[in-house]
């Protein structure tokens, strides 16, 4: 094939998969409501089944589902006509994808879903099929040309069960109330999970967190910015409310401009930076980041009712490799 032609077999490849895609939108229809309603109410797992391309796409949904806080799973049909149908719960919903609607081996174990009142979300192009005929809520697909020449392989109708997989899933977060959080703590690992980091993760709270009363003796501040090792200390008033920070650099900074103070006689509250920038513990270490502006190297975590929980430094969020 030359370039140009190359190029021509691509664009038409998109274009009758976004066909595809437009009807899909068009016939959205109460079904799908009925069947987010469904899995959002499941006190069971959801169970995504198919096979050949349709298995691979049911895999996908199983781990889109998983990781946006719908307990699901992916079952292989053939596996589970030799036994594998005992990992299914009584109150488990079943997603079974089948471009036919007639594929044996699916077909084969939904005898087994039936005597156990599984509760089955067809999708399929056939409305008059085996497995639409036998499940609770059908979705069914626009009869659309595969993209393949001869319209064969697996390509439109694969596409459209995977875009709606994802509307299912999707929606089920947002019915669910998924947050970020909630996100960050099933994605732990690589950039996701470290995107997704809280301030709660990363601060230094409790014993750790430096903090002196306003009208505690400069001393004291100096003893607790080199034994807590923040650069900092936090100051409050008799209400534990936050009042200012004072930095390393302050001192150096005061006895640079006046060489004859007394130091040690003075309190915490006279030299501290009042109303410092602050973070909540729930916000992302990125928000964080961006609060720090390159300007300052640490940030009181504090409540609502603005009473410090801890301190979450620059080195921190430099060691788990954000910059």
């Amino acid at each position: 094939m030359k370039k140009t032609e190359i190029f021509e077999s691509a664009i038409n490849t998109i274009d009758i998969e976004l066909k595809g895609i437009k009807a899909l939108k068009k016939i959205l229809s109460n079904d799908f409501v009925k069947s987010v309603t469904l899995m959002k109410n499941c006190k069971g797992r959801v169970v995504c089944t198919g096979i050949g391309k349709s298995g691979i796409i049911a895999r996908k949904i199983a781990a889109t589902l998983s990781s946006t806080g719908t307990s699901s799973f992916y079952l292989n049909p053939v596996e589970g006509s030799h036994g594998d149908l005992g990992v299914l719960l009584k109150d488990d919903v079943v997603l079974a994808l089948s471009k036919s609607g007639g594929t044996e081996e699916l077909i084969s174990i939904l005898p087994y879903l039936k005597r156990r009142n599984l509760k089955i979300i067809a999708v399929t192009e056939k409305e008059d099929s085996v497995l639409a005929q036998n499940s609770s809520i059908v979705l069914l697909l626009p009869e659309m040309k595969e993209a393949c020449p001869f319209n064969l392989a697996p390509t439109t109708s694969t596409t459209l069960q995977l875009i709606l997989g994802d509307a299912l899933a999707v929606a089920l977060l947002k019915e669910k109330k998924f947050t970020p959080h909630d996100f960050a703590l099933l994605h732990p690992g690589g950039n996701l999970g470290k995107q997704l980091m809280t301030v709660n993760e990363l601060m230094h709270s409790s014993e750790e967190m430096p903090v002196v009363k306003e009208n505690d003796n400069m001393e004291k501040v100096l003893h607790q910015i080199v034994d807590k090792k923040l650069g900092m200390t936090i100051v409050v008033d008799n209400r534990n409310k936050l009042k200012g920070i004072i930095v390393d650099g302050d001192f150096k900074r005061i006895l640079l401009k006046n060489k004859s103070v007394d130091l040690f006689s003075r309190t915490a509250g006279d030299f501290m930076t009042k109303n410092p920038k602050t973070i909540n513990k729930n916000k992302l270490v990125t928000e964080a980041l961006g609060k720090m502006q390159g300007k300052i190297t640490s940030l009181v975590v504090v409540n609502s009712a603005k009473k410090p929980l801890g301190v979450i430094h620059l080195h921190d969020i430099i060691k788990k490799g954000f910059l």
